[in-house]
């Protein structure tokens, strides 16, 4: 894949995400449903911080369930009940930290709301290119 921040745009790396990708074909496409903040027993914790750390979690065990990994997510939609700066600087950190040094995905955040589930604060769903096997 290819991430490209074009001159003419701000630099989104502080926010942890990339402008364009572009991914050739063939590939394999891998699309993960939305992961939220629950654990294994689906308990959601009150705290914002600790459902993003928890969904980032759940995402990378989904993407292993198909032998991906964060470096092959070419796209992210995240929804975030109740957006804020604060919010923003919380899941900003997280998906810098997940993706280390790995070129960060796409990106688009919305804000909602509400979620499936009462208590749920935060969602995240991604687009995974592999090379075809």
């Amino acid at each position: 894949m290819q991430f490209i921040n074009p001159a003419h745009l701000y630099d989104p790396r502080p926010n942890g995400y990339t402008h364009v990708v572009i991914a050739q074909a063939p590939a394999r496409l891998v699309y993960i449903a939305g992961q939220g903040g629950e654990d294994i027993n689906g308990v959601l914790s009150e705290d914002f911080a600790t459902q993003v750390e928890q969904a980032l979690s759940n995402l990378r065990a989904a993407l292993q369930a198909a032998d991906a990994t964060l470096a092959q997510v070419a796209k992210i939609t995240v929804l975030i009940v109740d957006h804020d700066e604060a919010r923003l600087a919380i899941f900003s950190t997280a998906l810098r930290t997940a993706w280390s040094d790995a070129p960060p995905p796409a990106c688009t955040l919305i804000p909602v709301p509400r979620l499936a589930l009462d208590g749920m604060l935060f969602e995240i769903e991604a687009t995974a290119v592999m090379a075809q096997s």
